[in-house]
């Protein structure tokens, strides 16, 4: 048996409110709030917590309080798809919730929309592949 992805580890000025943010993006919940170290992880409410369970799992996302801000561009980043609306109208309820447009460097052809979260996280908004 291989490794499953099930996290996303993200460091922030302010967990709660990133965590509120992304709930809202992923119609995920708030799984957890460490009290000492004031991260909080968040995941879809309809995925049974274990190891052992059996096949693909929605990954949960930790956010993780850190002093420094963000300086460059992400290495890593995160990739959504809409799944009841098209890609311009999900673009719109993100760009409402808080998130802006980005530019790391597009041409403009892309398929997809490059936007950042409240503390400037790059994701993209992808347009042609649905779950």
């Amino acid at each position: 048996m291989a490794s499953k992805f099930t996290e996303i580890a993200i460091d922030c000025a302010d967990p709660g409110g990133l965590a509120r943010f992304w709930c809202s993006v992923l119609d995920y919940e708030v799984h957890g709030e460490d009290e000492d170290d004031g991260a909080v992880t968040i995941g879809s409410p309809m995925v049974p917590e274990g190891k052992n369970r059996r096949g693909p799992v929605p990954p949960t996302l930790t956010f993780a309080p850190v002093p420094e801000g963000k300086t460059v561009k992400n290495r890593l980043h995160i990739d959504i798809n809409p799944t009841d609306r098209e890609q311009d109208e999900e673009v719109r309820r993100l760009l409402d919730l808080g998130a802006r447009h980005a530019d790391v460097g597009q041409t403009g052809d892309e398929s997809w929309v490059v936007l950042a979260d409240p503390e400037g996280n790059e994701f993209c908004v992808l347009a042609g592949r649905h779950p």
